[in-house]
């Protein structure tokens, strides 16, 4: 049984191709409603608003699965999670739920070559994190802001950019693309759409960060464990 959370920290376009995938696939599925921005721990986005998220979302997953008589829960981490900080993880353990990808030691590139030899259409899919990881700790997370790096970050999709994050920080975008992209924004025509399209979604400065795009951006303010 698949477990479909709609949230408003995710696009719903993303809750709409898991229910397509599910259907495709033949896979039943229930879809459960979580509102972390109902959580005060979780909207002051501390380092440890993950913990809280996974908490809620973990809860409403063993919740179902103990209605429907089903004795496990499972996510989809696989070994490279645990090279970054995530402190959902710990959730994950307090709640009991397993990670078969991580416990067969299978690394994110290795899941895509298995995905892909399944024939899998999702199997080059781009990461995604939840829109809650585009705010610097200490921002607080709210509807209004979310609704504004998602409207940034659809806009950037047009241009035919996959890999793509929008940070928010207050009044600036930062801009994180895969180096090899640079181009296809700096490019006149396309810079001019992309400042008057974010400057649309409410942001004053415009900004292309030269590291280009990679996880746990944000992570990087908390030095070394």
């Amino acid at each position: 049984m698949a477990l479909i959370a709609s949230s408003p920290t995710y696009p719903s376009s993303e809750v709409e191709q898991a229910k397509k995938l599910a259907e495709e696939m033949g896979v039943r599925y229930v879809e459960v409603f979580s509102n972390e921005l109902k959580i005060p721990a979780f909207t002051q986005n501390s380092p440890r608003r993950c913990y809280h998220c996974k908490t809620e979302l973990f809860g409403l997953c063993r919740e179902r699965a103990e209605s429907l008589g089903l004795n496990f829960v499972a996510d989809g981490s696989n070994l490279d999670d645990t090279g970054d900080f995530r402190p959902g993880m710990e959730a994950a353990r307090e709640l009991g739920v397993r990670s078969p990808l991580k416990e067969a030691g299978l690394t994110k590139e290795e899941v895509r070559r298995l995905s892909q030899s399944l024939g899998l259409p999702t199997w080059d899919k781009p990461s995604l994190a939840c829109l809650a990881s585009r705010f610097p700790y200490g921002t607080e997370i709210t509807s209004p802001r979310l609704t504004q790096v998602q409207k940034a970050e659809d806009f950037l999709r047009t241009l035919g950019l996959r890999q793509l994050r929008v940070r928010y920080h207050g009044r600036l975008a930062r801009i994180e693309v895969p180096p090899e992209d640079f181009q296809r924004i700096m490019e006149r025509d396309s810079r001019e759409l992309v400042v008057r399209a974010l400057k649309d979604a409410g942001f004053t400065y415009i900004t292309l960060d030269l590291q280009g795009y990679r996880t746990g951006a944000m992570n990087e303010v908390l030095g070394q464990p």
